[in-house]
């Protein structure tokens, strides 16, 4: 079996995708850049076709972000929804660049639109995953104060995912933010209460704290980095693992 033949193998049955609004920007800061969108669905294509059940959880704070929206007046309850209704907006434009590239996909939203996204049943995800579609959670967790990645840890426990795939804009968890500390030191590997201990910023505590109760592991990578998504769906060395 050649090198190739074992990178195709993927080591795991059914992900859950976290993305951050932000991944959807490109270099514009703001909004949603569509040729990067197209080169996302491209990499989810490529793992999608190892014949892994994908779900993708989407945050919306290129559009809006409810935590800062307080200061202007808004009570955080209606921020936070304006939030949700963001990361719809993110979810519908990952699913026309991924219908573009002939992958079907399913968008449920936890708040109800009915008119242009499925309601979330959880039944009804793990049907359409187990159909080979890819499925695209909006709206967080259809509550406010809390935020996408209390939403991707949730729904990766409710569809029995067997890892959780948070891509960022760096090649992993540090010590401290990479991009203004140049002594910033790379974890490797690192377990729940080290996180929580070391305060890093994986995901927030609420998230991390329901992985560690669900004994569910976080692959934190580089989205923009070619085939970083599916050398981490084969199971290669990559990134920042916690569990």
């Amino acid at each position: 079996m050649t090198n190739e033949s074992l990178m195709e193998k993927p080591a795991y049955k059914r992900i859950l995708l976290k993305m951050s609004g932000e991944s959807l920007v490109g270099k514009q800061g703001l909004g949603i850049d569509f040729p990067v969108v197209k080169e996302i669905a491209e990499e989810i294509k490529e793992i999608h076709a190892l014949g892994v059940e994908i779900a993708i959880v989407m945050g919306g704070g290129n559009i809006f972000r409810g935590a800062n929206a307080e200061s202007s007046g808004i009570d955080r309850a209606s921020a936070d929804y304006m939030g949700m209704l963001a990361t719809v907006i993110n979810a519908m434009a990952l699913q026309g660049a991924l219908e573009n590239v002939q992958v079907y996909t399913r968008v449920l939203s936890a708040i109800g639109i009915n008119q242009v996204v499925e309601p979330y049943i959880r039944r009804r995800a793990i049907r359409h995953l187990e159909k080979k579609r890819v499925v695209i959670f909006a709206a967080g967790t259809g509550n406010p104060f809390f935020t996408t990645d209390t939403a991707a840890s949730l729904r990766a426990m409710e569809i029995q995912a067997d890892v959780i795939l948070k891509a960022t804009k760096v090649d992993g968890v540090y010590s401290s933010d990479p991009m203004q500390d140049k002594h910033a030191v790379k974890f490797n590997q690192l377990s729940f209460l080290e996180v929580l201990n070391k305060n890093l910023r994986v995901m927030d505590s609420t998230s991390i704290s329901l992985c560690m109760d669900n004994q569910m592991p976080i692959i934190v990578f580089n989205l923009f980095e070619k085939g970083n998504m599916k050398k981490a769906v084969c199971g290669h060395t990559i990134g920042t693992k916690v569990s």
